[in-house]
């Protein structure tokens, strides 16, 4: 079970590699992601102790800030977002869709996990800033009033960071809609 995750957005992918080497040269971390993502940008996921992730979140931003586009640390995530992260939740039962977009990649993991903490729903996928400008989504499944409840909070949590997009809760989702989203 990991303790915290963390990441950190970087304007630039230069910005970005040098921060994630700050990130593990500042405390035991792992690097769940380093990598380049639409347009240009660069984010860096790291995991580790709570102490650990929050100094190199911290270190990584204080080195270069003019560069850093968003950052997040979390203490005890939900379990469910690295399944999601990487596409590997397929839906059980869809009973209702839930979709939110942010502007950013942090954002949209923080509202997920404040999305999955929040109401009986089962994260589906975290589509983070690739092939979308930058953009990033999420989507969640479950029953109606749990999918609204939950997108409610993730819509939240992306409009106190100022990125939020847009969201929708589709109940029973067609099936010809459905197989084209996974």
């Amino acid at each position: 079970m990991v303790k915290a995750l963390g990441m950190v957005e970087f304007l630039t992918v230069s910005a970005g590699m040098t921060g994630a080497d700050t990130m593990v040269k500042t405390a035991d971390v792992d690097i769940v992601e380093a990598a380049t993502v639409c347009p240009g940008k660069y984010i860096v996921l790291i995991d580790g102790e709570l102490s650990a992730v929050k100094a190199s979140v911290e270190a990584a931003k204080t080195k270069n800030p003019e560069k850093v586009i968003d950052s997040f640390v979390l203490g005890a995530p939900h379990e469910s977002l690295y399944p999601a992260i990487y596409g590997a939740t397929p839906p059980e039962s869809v009973e209702a869709l839930g979709v939110m977009e942010s502007f950013s990649a942090a954002s949209c993991i923080v509202a997920a996990d404040a999305a999955a903490k929040t109401a009986w729903v089962e994260l589906i996928e975290l589509r983070l800033a690739r092939g979308m400008c930058g953009k990033s989504y999420l989507l969640l499944t479950g029953s109606v009033s749990a999918v609204s409840a939950a997108i409610e909070r993730a819509k939240q949590e992306a409009e106190d960071r100022g990125m939020l997009l847009d969201s929708s809760v589709i109940p029973r989702p067609d099936q010809k809609i459905w197989k084209s989203i996974l």
